[in-house]
């Protein structure tokens, strides 16, 4: 079997067809490598925005006999294309006749009845509710930065057309509702942010308020190790945006620049700027959001790992003094053997009393013997 690459991936989706032959053996070879779910399940989904409508139905089909056919060997597949259904879902149904909607719906639906999905994560799936989420916490984040420095902003202009107009008694009159200089919200919002801080739990403490799943038996070492090695490569890793938002200009952040705005063209300039980093900032924040969640599953899987390890050490400890215990049960027997042994008479010191001993009657002899007594 041919070893997996994303290239090699890619090639054999391109060869599939609407044949269950064409579909299982793409799925037997996508479950012997069922160590790269994460990377075949990313690829899978950008394969399926990808392709022609009539060909989505056939990825999807895909998708279903691996995450069916996989689960003896693993939850991988099943964890993974969770993450990804929702997206390939609103893509596999976009512009698709009602006959290829019905059919991606039964899917869904046979993977509830069948358990593969709760109920709540297939009606997830089915609305989309999991990507509007996403796209109102971006923008919810994004709003959150914006609202001052706009209307500072209109603040400033509205000031300077009315010093530019020819009524200067309205000039004089004019009493601008918030000054640039000392804005109230910035200021009102740190204490709150600051009690915020003191009531969340560190990751530690969440993670060991995780309760363990017994159910699905201990983590697999070297899906654990395969997570772990993912980590380095994540948000908190990546120096090229980091590098971007140091490289952020200081008037996107302090206020006090805002008074040195004497137009409008230069208060859009600016309001360009803050609303750009505003979207670098909220995109890296929500990346290390998903880490952040990421880095909690693995601490749990890490803690279920060493409790397993640690039950399994009391368990092999436990052997070892039973098997402790009946060695010295052995030991203590063979020294009374042993002593028992010494104790025994030498048989070469006692006499040789087979040569002066008269040979043993026969049979004759002794029914002889017998009739002389009479």
């Amino acid at each position: 079997m041919s070893s997996f690459t994303d290239s090699n991936f890619v090639k054999k989706l391109s060869e599939l067809n609407n044949t269950q032959q064409s579909i299982q053996t793409l799925s037997l070879w996508l479950i012997h490598h069922r160590k790269h779910s994460k990377t075949i399940t990313q690829v899978w989904l950008r394969e399926l925005q990808k392709v022609r409508p009539s060909m989505r139905l056939i990825y999807m089909y895909l998708a279903n006999d691996v995450i069916q056919n996989s689960k003896k060997k693993g939850p991988e597949f099943t964890r993974d294309f969770a993450t990804v259904m929702t997206d390939a879902f609103a893509s596999a149904t976009k512009d698709a006749e009602e006959k290829v909607k019905k059919s991606v719906d039964r899917i869904l639906n046979i993977w509830q009845e069948r358990g593969v999905y709760s109920k709540n994560t297939i009606d997830k799936i089915k609305s989309g509710t999991a990507l509007q989420d996403i796209t109102e916490r971006r923008k919810k984040k994004i709003e959150e930065y914006i609202p001052t420095y706009k209307k500072a902003i209109s603040d400033i202009a509205a000031e300077i057309n009315l010093k530019r107009g020819r009524d200067k008694k309205k000039v004089e009159e004019y009493v601008p509702v918030n000054k640039v200089k000392d804005p109230q919200p910035v200021e009102a919002a740190p204490p709150n942010k600051k009690k915020k801080k003191e009531e969340m739990l560190s990751l530690r403490e969440e993670i060991e308020l995780m309760s363990k799943d017994d159910t699905s038996g201990p983590p697999d070492a070297e899906e654990l190790v395969k997570r772990l090695s993912d980590l380095e490569h994540s948000a908190s890793s990546d120096a090229a945006v980091r590098e971007k938002i140091a490289a952020l200009p200081p008037e996107v952040s302090d206020v006090n620049h805002l008074a040195k705005i004497h137009d409008k063209e230069s208060g859009v300039i600016l309001s360009r700027k803050v609303e750009d980093a505003c979207i670098l900032l909220s995109e890296y924040n929500f990346r290390l959001n998903a880490e952040l969640e990421e880095r909690k599953m693995v601490g749990k899987m890490l803690k279920d790992f060493i409790a397993c390890q640690k039950e399994q050490l009391m368990s092999a400890e436990k052997k070892i003094e039973e098997y402790k215990k009946r060695l010295d049960k052995v030991t203590e027997v063979r020294g009374e053997l042993e002593s028992h042994i010494k104790n025994l008479p030498d048989f070469d010191l006692l006499p040789r009393l087979t040569g002066g001993l008269a040979p043993l009657p026969s049979a004759g002899d002794l029914f002889n013997m017998q009739d002389g007594r009479h």
